[in-house]
């Protein structure tokens, strides 16, 4: 009885140590401990790639500065003519008042530089007692036609004209308005930003009544 029952246990001992180890040796178990460990890295790894999206903020930095730095204007803008890089003449204009005074004069400015300027605006006129700057007797100017910026090249000129109350009569002649005439032997034209000029007629002298004129703004086309 006892060798029979002792027997009995060892075979159902035999029995579960086979099922126990049948068990631990599922491929299933073993598939699943390997998947687990191979998401561990790739979790990590995944705010490091969007971290790196630094790149694309430095496309955007990039795209910004070279943007602005590639469209931006060159800063090709023509100064404004200097009164030494400035020639000025004068001489009596074809179209004037009827009188025996110089009546309208014709002030031309040539560059002599090498490079491109520009004038612009009406001038301001004074008449130059002796032919002296320094006693100069500034004019009433009333500016006539709209002003507009004129470059100049090398060599290239521009225009104004100046038109007075003209005197009348013979000899030293008269002013319809009373006053006496007065003659300027020079007169000295001032241009925004470009200076005061002294000028004297090619022909004659300015004779001109009651110290106003008219005066259009510096031109491109010669005025008659």
């Amino acid at each position: 009885m006892q060798k029979s029952s002792i027997r009995r246990a060892a075979m159902a001992m035999a029995a579960l140590s086979a099922t126990l180890v049948m068990t631990a040796c599922q491929p299933g178990d073993t598939d699943t401990g390997s998947d687990v460990s191979s998401q561990t890295p790739t979790a990590t790894a995944s705010p490091t790639s969007s971290g790196s999206t630094g790149s694309s903020g430095s496309t955007g930095s990039t795209g910004s500065t070279g943007s602005t730095g590639s469209s931006g204007p060159a800063g090709t803008g023509v100064k404004t003519c200097a009164a030494a890089s400035l020639k000025a003449i004068a001489y009596q204009a074809a179209d004037r008042p009827q009188g025996t005074g110089t009546g309208a004069a014709v002030v031309q400015f040539t560059n002599t530089t090498s490079k491109a300027c520009v004038l612009q605006g009406h001038p301001t006129v004074a008449g130059a007692a002796n032919g002296s700057p320094e006693l100069n007797v500034p004019l009433k100017v009333t500016p006539t036609g709209s002003a507009s910026p004129v470059t100049l090249s090398p060599g290239g000129q521009a225009w104004l004209k100046l038109t007075f109350v003209q005197v009348q009569g013979e000899g030293d002649g008269y002013c319809e308005s009373g006053s006496a005439p007065v003659i300027y032997p020079t007169m000295v034209i001032g241009l925004p930003g470009a200076g005061k000029h002294q000028v004297a007629l090619d022909d004659g002298q300015f004779a001109e009544c009651d110290g106003t004129l008219t005066a259009t703004a510096v031109t491109a086309t010669k005025p008659s």
